[in-house]
């Protein structure tokens, strides 16, 4: 079974290019924040999206429901997921808030979204991740069959690793290559857990600056280039665009990373144009048509009576 949403990507993909257009893009990473949507509307932020042909975009906001305005105003292009994080610092103690399980079960119920996150866990900052709540969200996950975006920030290569194992049934889609862990350790992950899809927002020359993932001429580093070699299908990739980016939620200024998409994106299809093209057409789109469209079709099946 075809779902509209997917059927229209689809369609984004098989679609004549107009003038000088891009290929369809595939965002699996963009939040819409309280501080993004002092600067950019709903209808601005959709614009942003079609001026990059990005074809599919995965959203998540802090509060959640901010997500929920840009599908109203987007479409099916944009999948909502949701991330229960109603304030700033909420990354800090979600694993340990009683409140969190409820609303991600309501939240999933409503079938107004299509994902869970994003979530963080970071050793040295967050409480530890095996918590309670963290079960009872796994379990959510594995339930409604709806993946799990998470960022952890950690340079122990079993962090993630246990997590995965732990819950082999939930799809993660596991954020930003792995922080700052090697690529080899993101090879090694990926063997162990079959269940982790790995997207590359944020490996960019403005963010994770002592780790990246590229060359000065714009290519993969041949480290990184093996492993997405090796794993083309498992990997997505996206903008996470946030600005400025020296400093998160700044109090005194906006954040205008909607305005800097175009930027965001050409870095990320500057590297994927140097891969052959069967690979960068997975990573760039097809990846993600595949990632969600089984989403769909297996919770599709689980609510046949």
């Amino acid at each position: 079974m075809t779902y509209p949403f997917l059927a229209a990507l689809l369609s984004a993909l098989f679609a004549p290019f107009v003038g000088a257009q891009p290929p369809p893009f595939a965002d699996v990473h963009l939040h819409y924040n309280w501080d993004q949507a002092e600067v950019t509307s709903p209808e601005e932020a959709v614009s942003y999206l079609h001026a990059n042909n990005v074809a599919l975009a995965v959203v998540s906001s802090t509060p959640p429901e901010l997500a929920l305005s840009l599908r109203e105003a987007g479409g099916d292009q944009v999948l909502p997921f949701f991330r229960p994080y109603r304030r700033p610092g909420d990354w800090l103690t979600w694993t340990q808030d009683k409140s969190v399980p409820d609303r991600v079960r309501e939240a999933l119920e409503s079938g107004r979204y299509f994902g869970i996150g994003e979530l963080h866990l970071i050793p040295g900052f967050a409480q530890r991740w095996d918590t309670p709540v963290f079960r009872e969200v796994m379990d959510l996950a594995k339930r409604h069959r709806m993946p799990v975006q998470i960022h952890t920030e950690s340079s122990a290569p079993a962090f993630f690793s246990g997590i995965c194992r732990r819950h082999p049934e939930v799809r993660f889609l596991w954020a930003h290559g792995g922080g700052i862990l090697q690529p080899d350790v993101v090879a090694r992950t990926m063997a162990a857990c079959r269940n982790v899809w790995t997207e590359l927002s944020a490996r960019d020359p403005w963010r994770y600056v002592a780790y990246p993932i590229t060359a000065a001429d714009g290519a993969l580093l041949p480290e990184w280039e093996q492993v997405v070699l090796r794993y083309a299908d498992r990997f997505m990739t996206g903008a996470d665009a946030l600005w400025p980016v020296e400093q998160l939620h700044p109090w005194d200024e906006p954040d205008s990373g909607w305005q800097k998409l175009d930027q965001f994106v050409a870095f990320h299809r500057g590297w994927l144009d140097r891969l052959p093209p069967e690979v960068a057409e997975k990573i760039r789109l097809t990846n993600a048509l595949r990632f969600f469209g089984q989403n769909r079709e297996e919770k599709a099946e689980t609510d046949k009576p």
